[in-house]
């Protein structure tokens, strides 16, 4: 053994060396200070070590490397530029010392290999992958970039174009298609792994391959003539810069260093890279994205901690065969859990078989499916027009109207017809779980589980606690929304539960400001620049104005204080004149299908004249009145559900709002938004519209952390609550 530590060991088989990283203190290999001060100790070994006829790199867990420790970043980002920027020196010095070793070197990849940990492998001369390998550079994702060399090597080694998609998407790429592009030299059995690199490293001793001509192409500029490198790169900002949009600027910045550095040598470009990378680190984009990663773990532990609870779930059903049956059927059915769908008519049924075959065909255009694949999928839904496979349910969703009386009968009448240990859930948006609990003989296996539409696109699922519910039923519930790879969060029962208290909050700002003479087009203008995918009135259409009126009377009855129209809202006049959104055509806008069969948004004279009817006369505001008048109430209701219990944690209750209703991720929830802000800071903003009543005035607890200078988050990331 030529080294021992906690992350790291080498020795020495023969004359092949063999440095394996299998952390000794973390589940997975994570490049944190250990692992890298480790790599640095290594290294001087390894260069001394000229007879060795090459290096092989391997892991000692299931996983590759995961990454950097983004918890140790956090740190970094908010040091000194120049400290953040002396640590990327240090490390790009290790790779570069890695890359240069007197002999070949070989990254054998088992699992996922990201961000830090697929650089590391860039810095090898070859990468041969395990078939279940999976390598990314998703730095993208938390506002960043690559910085570790990943931005110099790649585009040298699988070209510009390829290496721009790489980075500015972060998607996840498997090992075939990482072997297509080139970014591998080879994919095998995870089981000949180590046997391939061993052949790789003999076929180099053997003279087959040059390593010396695979280092200079990645250490050389790129070999680009000035028609080719103005296409490559002008093109890219056109494309990337369209998707990504104002908020994001990581991308371009990515691209933008690329070509800085495309014409210089390794030496020459790693500078580049980490000047960008400083740069971008310091943005409240990447603040904010860094501090989504680091909630979404926070939930995904969360999650894991029902797992003792639960049942297994391995025959689930769904009661109501529409639109949002249909598509439960098909999450279920897609993800391994055969699932019953009953309706009280054949009709019914067949939409929602329909329903699940089209978005089986969209899978199968978009590649994402083999044609084989549908059947099988189709054939894990059982449609029914009786309970006669109900004996073997272990999980039912009822998805029927929404409608109490409807609902309990539903539920009471398939409570007779299943097990005395399967859990009834009921996927309701706004009905109190506690009332449909009462219609039950054994309430203690029942509780909400409000699936978001669409579903097959919407990552929240909501499970309710009704003060009946046992841990079971929550666990098993939870357990099941994982299962069908949705992001559950178990909240309380109120009026709305979380997502839609706070989202009613924020519509009925934006219902006193069409009052007061708001354009609903301007607002939605304004809030799109703000970041949401759509702004309150399009959001509306798409939701549907008979189900905006249903809900919004909900939370009327159940906070009348600030969330009832009075003498009627914008709404009412909207459902009153038959103008329910997209789903017959006209709403706030009229809407007509493109050449792709979805509805187009167009302006409506007939929408605008609705509107009127609400006013006594119109009035422009600025874009900061229009945002305030909105996001105030959304932020003081999120803190409302905090206090209220309604949910454990702000990151859940911020987590809740991006994964429900598609709050910005780059301002990282409602309570991040408020702590960048400064909760003195918001509270003074609020009380400048005291005069509209309860929706605008923040909480004693809120008041109370402004005079303390407290935050709702330790860290502005806000990773802990």
């Amino acid at each position: 053994m030529l080294y021992s530590g906690e992350a790291f060991t080498l020795e020495k088989q023969g004359k092949v060396l063999e440095l394996c990283f299998d952390s000794k203190t973390d589940k997975m290999n994570v490049l944190n200070r250990a692992a890298l001060a480790e790599l640095g100790e290594v290294l001087p070994i390894l260069a001394k070590q000229a007879d060795a006829d090459g290096l092989m790199i391997v892991s000692g867990k299931s996983a590759f490397i995961a990454g950097a420790d983004i918890t140790e970043f956090l740190g970094y980002f908010s040091a000194p530029d120049a400290e953040l920027a002396k640590m990327l020196d240090e490390v790009n010095g290790m790779f570069n010392q890695l890359e240069d070793l007197p002999f070949p070197t070989v990254s054998a990849i088992v699992g996922d290999a990201q961000g830090g940990g697929f650089e590391i492998c860039l810095a090898t001369d070859f990468r041969v992958a395990a078939t279940n390998a999976r390598v990314a550079l998703p730095e993208v994702k938390l506002g960043i970039m690559p910085g570790w060399g990943g931005s110099v090597r790649l585009p040298r080694l699988i070209g510009v174009d390829n290496a721009v998609e790489w980075m500015c998407t972060g998607s996840v790429k498997k090992a075939a298609v990482a072997l297509k592009e080139g970014a591998v030299d080879a994919v095998v059995p995870e089981e000949k792994l180590k046997e391939a690199a061993l052949t790789i490293i003999e076929q180099c001793k053997a003279g087959k391959f040059d390593i010396s001509e695979r280092r200079a192409l990645k250490k050389n500029p790129l070999m680009l003539s000035p028609l080719e490198k103005a296409m490559a790169f002008e093109s890219a900002k056109g494309v990337v810069g369209a998707k990504a949009g104002p908020h994001y600027p990581s991308p371009l910045t990515i691209i933008a260093t690329v070509e800085a550095h495309a014409d210089l040598s390794r030496d020459d470009a790693l500078p580049h890279e980490s000047k960008s990378f400083v740069k971008l680190a310091k943005t409240d984009v990447a603040e904010s994205l860094v501090g989504i990663f680091l909630k979404d773990q926070g939930l995904k532990r969360i999650i894991k901690s029902y797992a003792a609870d639960a049942n297994d779930v391995s025959q689930s059903a769904v009661l109501g065969a529409g639109i949002m049956g249909g598509g439960v059927a098909y999450q279920s059915a897609s993800n391994g859990v055969p699932i019953v769908m009953k309706d009280i008519n054949q009709k019914a049924l067949d939409d929602g078989l329909d329903e699940a075959s089209k978005l089986l065909k969209g899978q199968i255009k978009r590649g994402r499916m083999k044609p084989e694949g549908m059947a099988d999928v189709l054939n894990a839904i059982q449609p029914a027009l009786s309970y006669g496979e109900f004996g073997g349910v272990d999980l039912v969703v009822e998805a029927v109207v929404e409608n109490p009386k409807i609902k309990q009968s539903v539920l009471a009448e398939v409570e007779a017809q299943v097990t005395d240990d399967t859990i009834i859930t009921t996927n309701t948006s706004t009905i109190s779980v506690d009332l449909l609990s009462t219609a039950l003989k054994r309430p203690e296996n029942f509780c909400g589980m409000h699936f978001f539409n669409p579903v097959h696109r919407m990552p929240l699922v909501e499970v309710i606690r009704a003060k009946t519910s046992s841990k079971t039923a929550i666990a098993t519930t939870v357990a099941y929304a994982k299962a069908l790879k949705k992001t559950p969060i178990v909240v309380n029962d109120c009026p709305g539960f979380l997502v839609n208290r706070i989202l009613f909050a924020y519509f009925s700002g934006f219902d006193k400001l069409i009052a007061d003479g708001g354009n609903p087009h301007t607002i939605d203008k304004v809030m799109e620049k703000f970041g949401w995918p759509m702004g309150p009135a399009y959001l509306l259409d798409v939701v549907g104005l008979d189900t905006g009126k249903h809900a919004a009377a909900v939370m009327a009855e159940g906070f009348p204080d600030r969330m009832s129209a009075g003498d009627g809202s914008v709404i009412d006049a909207m459902y009153n004149a038959k103008r329910l959104g997209q789903k017959n055509g006209v709403g706030f806008y009229r809407y007509e299908l493109d050449k792709r069969g979805k509805p187009k948004k167009l302006p409506d004279p007939d929408g605008d004249a609705v509107v009127k009817t609400v006013q006594s006369g119109q009035k422009d505001f600025t874009p900061e009145e229009i945002i305030e008048r909105l996001m105030i109430p959304m932020c003081i209701e999120t803190a409302r559900c905090v206090e209220d219990n309604i949910v454990d944690s702000p990151a859940e209750a911020d987590m809740g709002l991006v994964y429900g209703v598609g709050f910005p991720p780059f301002r990282g929830g409602a309570l991040h938004h408020v702590d960048k802000l400064g909760l003195a800071a918001f509270c003074e903003r609020a009380d400048q519209y005291k005069s509209f009543g309860p929706l605008y005035e923040p909480t004693e607890k809120m008041r109370e952390m402004a005079s303390q200078g407290a935050r709702f988050y330790q860290t502005n990331a806000g990773d802990k609550s």
